[in-house]
């Protein structure tokens, strides 16, 4: 079955690839259905891109398409939001590990003053700003590891857990726990230490593992 579009508009993949951000930023709600026509039109696209980017998504764990009823954004459990961070503790690590060896004088500078950042918006109560700056962070973890399937597999885990992550983040208290856990991933990164990387990015996100399994008994 041909899935050409029209000059100018997105194909199947790259709307996939749109539709996941706009899921990742919060654009999308777990459980919030996603109806073709309105998708087409927000993209610019044709129903039929829409329905093929809708079936890849639901492949990737990301939406879920109910019979007769359409698509979905896809609700993941504390359960599966715990198994999925697993997941993302070695791949990650490994990203760090890689991200330390190929880490420029220049880059050093950049992680630097993100850290710098970092701690003047946890001062200043900007909670936020705060959870902005840690995903700079992390992605720019994952484009210093210049692993493409690492970086993928990362993207495919962020969206599935995006309401998780969201809520984690602005947990009263929860930056004052981070962020000596991500200052010291910059200092083992900046140190040039793969092992250093490694370890420091496999203890800050056990310590998310710890955090999501209490939500789960706090309700």
């Amino acid at each position: 079955m041909s899935t050409s579009t029209p000059e100018g508009i997105a194909g199947p993949a790259e709307l996939a690839e749109r539709i996941r951000a706009a899921i990742v930023a919060g654009d999308f709600a777990p459980g919030q259905r996603l109806v073709e026509a309105e998708l087409s039109e927000m993209f610019n696209t044709t129903r039929g891109v829409v329905r093929s980017a809708l079936v890849d998504l639901s492949h990737q764990g990301i939406v879920e398409r109910i019979a007769n009823r359409g698509a979905r954004v896809r609700a993941v459990s504390v359960e599966e939001a715990i198994a999925i961070t697993e997941v993302r503790m070695v791949v990650e690590g490994l990203c760090a590990a890689k991200a330390a060896e190929r880490i420029t004088d220049e880059e050093i500078a950049n992680l630097r003053d993100l850290g710098r950042r970092m701690e003047e918006a946890v001062r200043a109560g900007e909670v936020l700003t705060y959870s902005q700056l840690n995903t700079a962070l992390h992605d720019r973890i994952r484009e210093l590891c210049a692993q493409g399937v690492a970086a993928e597999v990362l993207d495919n885990l962020r969206a599935r857990n995006v309401r998780h992550a969201f809520r984690l983040a602005l947990r009263p208290g929860r930056p004052q726990v981070s962020l000596p856990e991500h200052l010291a991933i910059i200092d083992e990164l900046c140190a040039r230490s793969p092992e250093g990387a490694e370890r420091a990015v496999r203890r800050h996100i056990a310590s998310v593992i710890t955090a999501l399994r209490e939500s789960d008994t706090t309700g």
